[in-house]
């Protein structure tokens, strides 16, 4: 089964929070329990940045925003009944491409180092890490904010970076 990769409708909005909520239930496998606290995408919603989805209706998601010039990928979601299908991998190469057209320099992320579906599976897709002396503020504000709400508590986190000619 194919799921095309699109632009998020105002119609596909309301079932993003949920598809976050169920990925992050995957993570009890790993031992990592989110704290309490609004989906991450509600944000991306509520500032009206782009955000690209995956069938319809959507069983998958990626949300970006913009960090120090560059575009940020804030949160990717794919349903697991969907996982392993290319679908996550769809959505970065969506986001990859509108950050190009848009004259991003990169992408920036920021993930769990050793969780296999997070540092593992964005290097695969030609990401690497990014060192704190090349942080701009912003990024270096994203990565307190996630200090102060505890986020770092639950296993090894970093930067990533994809370049962009």
């Amino acid at each position: 089964m194919t799921f095309a990769i699109r632009p998020a409708e105002p119609r596909d909005l309301a079932a993003l929070p949920d598809i976050e909520r169920v990925c992050d239930g995957v993570f009890h496998e790993v031992g990592i329990v989110f704290p309490d606290g609004p989906p991450v995408i509600e944000e991306v919603i509520a500032h009206g940045d782009p955000i690209w989805v995956a069938g319809d209706p959507p069983v998958g998601f990626a949300g970006v925003i913009e960090l120090d010039g560059r575009v940020h990928l804030e949160q990717l979601a794919v349903l697991p009944q969907h996982g392993r299908q290319g679908i996550g991998a769809a959505l970065v190469s969506a986001v990859l491409t509108a950050a190009a057209e848009r004259g991003s320099p990169g992408v920036t992320l920021l993930t769990f180092r050793d969780v296999p579906w997070n540092a593992p599976f964005y290097a695969r897709h030609g990401f690497t890490e990014f060192p704190p002396a090349l942080w701009g503020p912003a990024l270096q504000a994203h990565w307190q904010a996630e200090l102060t709400a505890d986020l770092h508590t639950l296993g090894p986190r970093l930067a990533m970076h994809h370049p962009l000619a």
